[in-house]
């Protein structure tokens, strides 16, 4: 297996590329972390003008991290001029201006004056200084063309293995047309449209259980903008199949609104009951607990309730009202609160005990006297025909606006 790049497996690159010179190097580690940028890019010819410290340098080889090939195969020189006595093109690497009229290169348009004349079978050199000073006036005067790089003028001094890093990484996008050495896999087709429409569905009904679309009047809106965001994702199938599965345990695997609460319709139902029977449908003082309360029996709603809410929220004639279910009022927790419309909803179950319809009716006269409008509704009313008792519910909410509008006045 490859490590972090290096992959024995493959084979060496081995193409005519211009020369790396390297005139009087002063490290054996900066020569060899040259010639693994050299490897990198598929440059193989190094030669070494006067190495200060010798040459061969064990240090070299243990800074190339594996370029050894190039480092095996470098070749000494005792000056420059033997060093590209048989080049026909060389240029000189510098990062500060020697006034002498030469053309001046990027690294980019460097790789596009070689690499015509590679190809043609000239020899053709890149010429790098030492690390502390670069190349001197009469050095620079051997080449046919200046290359630099467009660095912070305030900080020029680029280390010696990363310039020859930057002139063969031009070189080899040049020369390999830019072609990266792996792309992501295409392991899926692109969902279809049927497929997403199925995710679609099944998203907005798990969203409708959670009552995620409130206000109801922007639930187009919502669903609107949340078909897009996966449209932009341009989701494979296989996307799609992991999202419908993740969306799915959400729903079914966890414990409270993704389900519907840890309670079925009817232990909802002996849940209120038992409240009531013990008077403890009533907030304390504190209102954390009645908060607590309140979102213990929201998430547990009764089968009257889930489908008295769920017809409410999409019926038009209640958006804009502000309906909310299982709220805190003052002592009490409504079932359904208008506050604008200072409405309450009280869905009473269709057995209760006597001290249950006790409660209920010491709350709803509590509600009556702070000036909220209770209607009362019979659950099994909403099972049997939850559209009639809409109807009644709009001609009370109407009356209510009217006699609101008429106190204004």
């Amino acid at each position: 297996m490859p490590g972090s790049g290096t992959d024995k497996t493959k084979r060496w690159i081995e193409t005519p590329a211009p020369v790396v010179i390297l005139v009087e190097p002063q490290l054996g580690d900066n020569i060899g972390a040259t010639a693994r940028a050299m490897a990198n890019f598929g440059l193989s010819r190094l030669r070494l003008v006067k190495p200060r410290d010798g040459w061969p340098n064990p240090r070299a080889w243990v800074a190339a991290s594996g370029a050894d090939r190039v480092l095996d195969q470098a070749v000494l020189f005792e000056t420059l001029d033997a060093a590209i006595a048989d080049l026909t093109f060389v240029l000189a690497t510098t990062a500060r201006a020697h006034d002498q009229a030469k053309p001046v290169v990027s690294p980019e348009q460097a790789a596009g004056l070689m690499a015509p004349k590679v190809a043609a079978g000239e020899g053709v050199g890149v010429v790098f200084g030492r690390e502390r000073y670069g190349l001197e006036n009469h050095e620079v005067s051997l080449a046919d063309i200046i290359l630099t790089l467009p660095v912070n003028p305030a900080f020029a001094s680029l280390n010696l293995a990363q310039a020859v890093l930057v002139v063969g990484y031009e070189w080899h996008k040049l020369t390999s047309g830019g072609a990266l050495p792996f792309a992501m896999p295409q392991k899926s087709l692109a969902a279809t449209r049927e497929q997403l429409f199925a995710f679609f569905s099944n998203l907005e009904r798990e969203l409708e259980r959670v009552e995620y679309f409130r206000p109801a009047d922007k639930r187009d809106t919502m669903l609107i903008n949340l078909r897009n965001i996966f449209h932009r994702m341009a989701p494979t199938r296989q996307d799609i199949q992991t999202l419908q599965g993740v969306i799915m345990a959400i729903a079914e695997g966890r414990k409270g609104p993704a389900r519907g609460g840890v309670l079925d319709g009817a232990q909802a139902e002996m849940l209120r009951t038992l409240l009531a029977e013990h008077a403890t449908g009533q907030a304390p003082t504190d209102r954390a607990p009645a908060r607590g309360l309140a979102r213990l029996l929201r998430r547990n709603p009764t089968e009257a309730e889930r489908l008295l809410w769920d017809a409410l929220t999409k019926d038009r004639r209640f958006a804009g009202h502000g309906f909310k279910r299982q709220t805190p009022i003052g002592r009490h927790i409504a079932d359904l609160v208008s506050f604008p419309l200072r409405l309450v909803i009280d869905l009473a179950p269709e057995t209760e005990g006597a001290a249950a319809v006790e409660e209920r009716a010491e709350r709803r006269a509590w509600l009556v006297e702070r000036g909220y409008e209770v209607v009362p509704v019979a659950a099994g009313d909403v099972r049997q025909d939850v559209v009639a008792v809409l109807d009644a519910l709009d001609r009370t909410v109407a009356a209510r606006e009217a006699s609101s509008q008429s106190i204004v006045k």
